[in-house]
């Protein structure tokens, strides 16, 4: 009796500390501070490896004040098959940024979008 409770608690345990399952708007948002913020570990952790890769590469010249305040919004979201897209602003840019957004691992993470891969917005 005593095993059956450890390994419920241990299984309980496990599940809590599974990464939540976000809204891709949820993740865009973590996405969009982080690269703001200079927090390379959190923006790994939420996009692909070439959405890293390309994110990284500029984030130096966008970098802002950790301690500013990004005033996320989400202006546009359009789901095409398995890829979502989010068109978003924040206060750092006047123009509004669109991040694409795949499933990886069953986590919703932002990925590579080239300059003409808009997705639906400019198609519109």
């Amino acid at each position: 009796m005593k095993k059956i409770a450890v390994f419920s608690l241990v299984v309980l345990f496990l599940s809590c500390t599974r990464k939540q399952d976000l809204f891709p708007s949820e993740t865009a948002k973590i996405v969009a501070k982080s690269f703001y913020h200079g927090d390379k570990t959190t923006l790994k952790e939420y996009t692909t490896e070439s959405g890293y890769a390309n994110l990284s590469s500029i984030q130096e010249m966008f970098t802002e004040d950790k301690n500013s305040e990004p005033h996320f919004k989400v202006v546009d979201e359009q789901k095409e098959g398995t890829v979502t897209w989010i068109k978003y602003s924040t206060s750092y840019d006047p123009k509004p940024g669109i991040f694409k957004l795949v499933k990886e691992d069953g986590v919703w993470k932002v990925t590579h979008n080239g300059p003409k891969d808009t997705g639906p917005f400019l198609r519109k």
